[in-house]
């Protein structure tokens, strides 16, 4: 449950007053207010506690935690039987009303909407509009839309690669089908010009821009389109030794063993010298 600060003018300390929803109308806090207070032959003025500015039209917002300031003021130029403040229905469920009671109202109008237990819409529409001005607080607008499955024309589900839905509601998902659907890449980082449009979406290395078009880079097209040289086989580039080059291949050998047995920086040379006497 939301709710707003209010104290009147006179007074030194603060009321609150809950609601359901994020935003509560002036005219749906006035009346609240005189219902709670019992008050009758008046009418209500409405500031904020900070900047001490006046609410002047009553279908105007005010936001959850906000701190109010309430002054009475006499009604004047009204009747005695009509001085009782009479609410004003909040948001476009109000002016759906009076325009016509059979009309029901779109998503769009349901989105804008305080009271949506008292609109005239469908269940269904109801719940995603609740939905989306519950998450306002911890998201943006448009990632609010996302979670509804509201989607731009141009968008592609990157889990199968077909339009009409998001990643989150692929049909697809989980499922043994979606091995059968080949993930496209996004061409994003690369200039149209070095881009080719194609029609086939199975070609390989297809990509897609940022419309919906399937696109190709020109150089992997001309990678492609080239014969890949086949390279010759293992036994074409080696060559048998013969047997009087292994012979003089050992005996290279034996010589650098012998060489290395009589180098004088051996351990057993040192060792069979003496030391000279003083």
């Amino acid at each position: 449950m939301s709710c707003v600060h209010y104290r009147f003018q006179s007074r030194l300390t603060y009321d609150s007053l809950q609601f359901e929803g994020l935003n509560i109308t002036v005219g749906e806090l006035k009346r609240q207010i005189m219902r709670r207070e019992r008050l009758k032959f008046c009418q209500l003025k409405i500031s904020k506690a900070q900047t001490d500015e006046e609410y002047t039209d009553d279908d105007a917002l005010i936001p959850k935690n906000t701190s109010v300031i309430i002054r009475r003021v006499p009604a004047a130029g009204l009747k005695s039987s009509n001085r009782r403040f009479v609410g004003h229905q909040a948001g476009p469920s109000a002016k759906s009303s009076q325009t016509g009671d059979s009309s029901l109202l779109s998503l769009e109008q349901l989105l804008k909407t305080e009271n949506l237990a008292e609109a005239k819409a469908s269940e269904e529409d109801k719940l995603k509009a609740m939905m989306y001005q519950s998450s306002l607080c911890y998201y943006s607008s448009s990632e609010a839309m996302t979670l509804l499955g509201l989607l731009p024309p141009n968008y592609v589900c990157f889990h199968c690669g077909i339009p009409g839905h998001h990643i989150r509601h692929c049909p697809s998902k989980g499922g043994s089908s979606s091995a059968s659907h080949k993930r496209i890449r996004r061409s994003t980082g690369i200039p149209r010009s070095f881009l080719l449009e194609v029609d086939d979406p199975n070609r390989k290395g297809v990509m897609m821009d940022g419309s919906g078009k399937y696109v190709i880079p020109i150089i992997d097209a001309e990678a492609y389109a080239a014969e890949k040289k086949k390279r010759p086989s293992f036994s074409c580039q080696t060559k048998p030794l013969s047997s009087s080059s292994s012979a003089g291949a050992a005996s290279s050998v034996q010589d650098a063993r012998g060489k290395r047995s009589r180098s004088p920086s051996s351990p057993e040379t040192h060792g069979d010298q003496k030391r000279p006497r003083h």
